[in-house]
């Protein structure tokens, strides 16, 4: 994995291409995650196959933002390490759980249905290619973090 891809990765840069990525029908999870597939040395095509369970919050069951997800799911190829030896999980959750936080504070939610405002008279919290711009600079922040705690 290429820490320096990582701390490479530029916020306006990505959140355009994920903002190309949704106009072009990719759902949120998979704008996030294949905009930083490169980074993270994945193949484009079979991560926006991989993420494409995860749109409309989960299947569309309005659950967990899919632009949260694709950007959980990032974190877990950068951190993991493999199947081979499952002793990283801690540290996976603890990135996870930060950008989870962070998305929450900035938007009240990490649920679809929340931020989309499905049953609530006043509206929705966030649009959805706001999700995504939101997910993927906080997917930035907390991977180049990371990346540099590691240097």
């Amino acid at each position: 994995m290429s820490e320096q891809a990582i701390l490479e990765l530029d916020h306006d840069a990505c959140k355009t291409q994920a903002m190309a990525y949704l106009e072009q029908g990719f759902n949120c999870a998979q704008a996030v995650a294949c905009t930083l597939a490169p980074a993270i040395e994945l193949d484009v095509d079979q991560t926006f196959r991989l993420m494409e369970g995860f749109g409309g919050g989960m299947g569309g069951y309005t659950e967990t933002c899919g632009a949260v997800s694709g950007a959980v799911m990032a974190t877990g190829w950068v951190k993991s390490a493999g199947s081979e030896n499952p002793v990283s999980k801690m540290e996976t959750y603890q990135l996870a759980d930060q950008m989870c936080a962070r998305f929450k504070a900035q938007n009240g939610t990490t649920i679809c249905s929340e931020l989309k405002g499905i049953g609530n008279p006043a509206g929705p919290l966030r649009s959805c290619p706001g999700c995504i711009q939101d997910a993927m600079d906080i997917a930035i922040d907390v991977l180049q973090a990371d990346a540099r705690a590691g240097e």
